[in-house]
Order: structure tokens, then sequence, then C-alpha cells
């Protein structure tokens, strides 16, 4: 766990909307009350928002702790209960070790490379929702 740092609580981690996905970029060490705060504002946002799905971008993230890892697989879960599907973005090899050290799994989002793969994971293309596949 993660403790919060002495002084003012750290801000939230910004949630953007690309259209019907939502887009979170995790950079650095993420406190456990941040992490939370981040759980709360998704389910919020899903529950009140036509999402389709949420992308959470771990590429900026050195270490996840069990703790961290428990927040992801629950935002997951509780994004897949509201319709919505979930895809982690740019997982470090070196964390993807730990997770598996650690026996933890991710029930439900899938592993993307990066966020362009995420998108295309979701239909979506960084200009908006794809026609169909193939063009024309």
């Amino acid at each position: 766990m993660n403790p919060p740092p002495a002084g003012p609580p750290p801000p939230p981690v910004p949630v953007l909307a690309l259209g019907d996905v939502l887009l979170v970029t995790l950079q650095g060490d993420l406190h456990d009350s941040a992490a939370e705060r981040l759980q709360h504002d998704i389910a919020a946002r899903v529950a009140r928002e036509p999402v389709a799905g949420v992308v959470i971008d771990i590429s900026g993230v050195e270490v996840v702790d069990s703790f961290l890892a428990r927040v992801l697989a629950e935002i997951a879960s509780t994004a897949r209960l509201l319709a919505a599907r979930t895809v982690l973005a740019g997982m470090r090899p070196a964390v993807a070790v730990t997770l598996v050290e650690l026996g933890l799994t991710l029930p439900e989002p899938s592993t993307v490379l990066d966020v362009g793969q995420a998108l295309a994971l979701l239909g979506r293309t960084p200009s908006g929702p794809r026609a169909r596949q193939g063009g024309a």
C-alpha cells in the first residue's frame, strides 16, 4: 500500500471522454486514496453516461502492488456489470512479471500494448467510431 503523502490530498486522476470511451492515464506512483477515488469516479461516470469502454493506460506506472492490482480488477468488474468493457494498455514487462509472481490475475480486462490498440479493440479510432470493418 502507498500511504498518502503528508499535506493536501493528491489531485484526482483525470478521466477523459473520447466519445463513449473513457480514457485514464496513470503516471508514477498512485497513492491508495487516489486509486480508490479513481475507482469511484469511473464507476460514477459509467453509471451516468453512455460508456462502452474504459481504457486504462498504465505505461507510466513502474510498479503495480497488490492493492493497485485489486483496484484495477474492481474497476473492470464494476464497468462490466454496467455494460462497459475495460482494456489495460501499456503494461510494462516488469509489471506483468510482478502480477504473476503475486498470483494476481485481472479477471476481465483485455491487455494491449498501447492506447491505439485499446481503442481499436473497442472498435474505435482516435477520430471516432469505425463505421465497419474493411472500409467504405
